[in-house]
C-alpha cells in the first residue's frame, strides 16, 4: 500500500470527511425531534394520530434506506415536478428513516417512566402537555440516551449510501481517488479510518454510559 497516495489527496479525503459531518449532523438533529415528535404522537390518547404515527413507522422501518433515499431524490422529484438537492434527499431520507427508530426509543423510554409520575402532575394540576415536557421527558433522557446515542453511529454509516445519488462524502471522495491514481485498497482503508476517526468516540460513550447505568 502506498500510504503516500492519501498524503498527496488529503484535500479531497478531509473535503468528503467535513461533507460526512455536516451531513450527519444535521440528520442527526432532525431524526431527533422527528422521533421524538413521533414518540410522543404514539404515547398519546388520540387514536387517529397514534395509528398514522404507526402506519408512519411501519413503511420507514420497513422498506431500505437506500430504496427511499432513490426514491425521494429520483422518484419524487419526476412524480411532483420539483428537483431537490442532493443533499435535502439524502437529508429527508436520513431524517425519515432513522427518526422512526428513534422514535421506537423514546416511546420504549416514555412508557418506562412510572404512570405514577403522570398521576402526580395531574394532582398538582399540571396539563398533560407540561407534564410531559417537564416531567416525563427530563426522566426520559436518562433512559434512552444510551441507546441513542448507539442510534447515531448507525446514521453516520449511513451516510455513506448517500454516495448512490452523487453525494460527495467519504465514499464518493475515495472513489475519486482511486479515478485519479487507483490502488483502491489503500483508498478504501484509509475511508474507513476516518469512518472509525468519527465514530469511535461514540462508541466509547456508548459503553461508558450502559457502565454507569447497570451500576446504577
Amino acid at each position: 500500500m502506498d500510504w503516500s497516495i492519501v498524503s498527496d489527496n488529503r484535500d479531497l479525503y478531509l473535503s468528503g470527511l467535513w461533507a460526512t459531518v455536516l451531513l450527519s449532523l444535521a440528520a442527526i438533529a432532525t431524526a431527533t425531534l422527528t422521533g421524538l415528535l413521533v414518540a410522543a404522537v404514539r404515547t398519546s390518547r388520540i387514536p387517529v394520530l397514534a395509528q398514522l404515527a404507526r402506519g408512519y413507522l411501519e413503511v420507514f422501518r420497513g422498506t431500505p434506506l437506500l430504496i427511499q433515499m432513490l426514491f425521494i431524490y429520483f422518484g419524487a422529484a419526476y412524480l411532483s415536478g420539483f428537483g431537490v438537492t442532493v443533499f435535502g434527499a439524502a437529508l429527508l431520507a436520513l431524517t425519515l428513516y432513522q427518526g422512526a427508530y428513534i422514535a421506537e426509543i423514546f416511546r420504549a423510554g416514555i412508557e418506562a417512566v412510572p404512570r405514577g409520575q403522570w398521576e402526580a402532575a395531574r394532582v398538582l394540576g399540571l396539563g398533560r402537555v407540561r407534564t410531559f415536557l417537564s416531567v416525563i421527558l427530563p426522566q426520559t433522557r436518562a433512559i434512552v440516551l444510551p441507546p441513542l446515542v448507539g442510534q447515531y453511529l448507525s446514521l453516520i454509516k449511513d451516510t455513506s449510501i448517500a454516495v448512490v445519488i452523487g453525494y460527495v462524502e467519504l465514499v464518493r471522495q475515495g472513489q475519486a481517488v482511486i479515478d485519479r491514481v487507483g490502488d483502491p485498497g489503500t483508498s478504501y482503508l484509509a475511508v474507513a479510518v476516518l469512518y472509525f476517526v468519527i465514530c469511535y468516540p461514540l462508541s466509547v460513550l456508548v459503553r461508558r454510559m450502559e457502565r454507569k447505568a447497570v451500576l446504577a
